[in-house]
């Protein structure tokens, strides 16, 4: 936010679930004291709406405006919302949701946007070309032309099991592709313990491991001919408009959103899942049966494009006025 130029204000707030007494009763101190710095944050700001993503983080911020009578957009980015939005909900006068079926949580409440994607992820799809160089030029790269290339990420900090079912595949699959693995930043370390064996100065020129992406994801979105990743709410954007047939192993766990994230591109035939404690076994075969298809993957590709909502941020944008006026 900071670095967009948007000011910023830290406010407190905890979880709002949990059964046990002494959590429950601190996070609602947090809560309690993250209303008041709301409150005083609203009397200087003076805003005409609020909107509101994430978690319970929001419960404060929302929780206050509708004290004083600010309207309120909470948006969900995922398939299935959780308890801080169902909760949340009540207090707000739109849910803006990314697909149809989502809506149908809210009722009369929802309007159907789309994701917003960044600026920078929808101009380095218009010119794969330029955005293939620009990432070569920028992490310092030898990219072969008319060689697949695998894109692998498992979200800021990574993901080990992804990361290792991949250093086990690798050999394996270099011979057909070449692959930009972003490790993440907490299993970086672990590269040079656990990173493919890869004997050939072939194979090895084949391999580009990186710690993390931040701006160059956008071109690295773009250049990718497949895509090995979690779940996360962002798939269900930047894979439908960067047309990215994509292998898809949800974060498993309780009250993770990402198996309904993933079951929504499978379903669109965009999308092949693999269970996380199956990524050992299945994810190689996976990988080098559409890395020997490239038909399925034009038609994975097409299919995903479908979702694609490309102006979903003047979708929400439209809605906020709209809610604002109202106010």
């Amino acid at each position: 936010m900071q670095d967009a130029g948007i000011p910023f204000h830290n406010i407190q707030s905890g979880a709002l679930r949990g059964r046990n007494p002494l959590t429950a009763s601190r996070s609602l101190a947090k809560v309690t004291s993250g209303i008041r710095q709301s409150l005083q944050i609203l009397e200087e700001f003076r805003p005409q709406a609020c909107f509101a993503t994430g978690g319970y983080v929001m419960a404060p911020v929302a929780i206050a405006c509708r004290m004083r009578s600010v309207p309120v957009m909470i948006y969900l980015p995922d398939m299935t919302p959780g308890l801080a939005v169902r909760w949340l909900s009540r207090l707000a006068q739109r849910v803006a949701v990314s697909f149809p079926e989502v809506a149908d949580f809210f009722g009369h409440k929802a309007v159907v946007t789309g994701y917003p994607v960044r600026a920078g992820v929808v101009k380095a799809i218009e010119d794969r070309q330029a955005a293939r160089q620009m990432l070569t030029r920028k992490l310092g790269l030898e990219l072969e032309e008319g060689m697949p290339l695998v894109l692998v990420f498992g979200g800021s900090q990574g993901a080990r099991s992804i990361n290792r079912a991949v250093w086990q595949a690798a050999p394996g699959l270099l011979p057909a592709c070449q692959i930009l693995h972003v490790v993440g930043t907490r299993d970086w370390p672990l590269l040079e313990q656990e990173g493919p064996d890869l004997p050939y100065t072939l194979l090895a020129d084949r391999y580009h491991p990186v710690a993390y992406l931040h701006e160059e994801m956008a071109w690295a979105l773009a250049s990718a001919d497949l895509a090995v990743a979690r779940a996360g709410a962002s798939v269900l954007a930047e894979f439908p408009l960067a047309r990215l047939p994509s292998i898809l192993a949800p974060l498993p766990g309780a009250g993770s959103h990402q198996a309904p994230n993933a079951q929504k591109l499978a379903d669109s035939g965009g999308a092949v899942i693999v269970e996380d404690r199956q990524l050992a076994e299945r994810l190689e075969p996976t990988i080098a049966a559409l890395l020997s298809d490239g038909s399925r993957r034009l038609a994975m590709g097409a299919a995903v494009g479908a979702l694609a909502r490309p102006q979903a941020a003047d979708n929400i944008v439209r809605e906020l006025q709209r809610l604002a006026a109202s106010g």
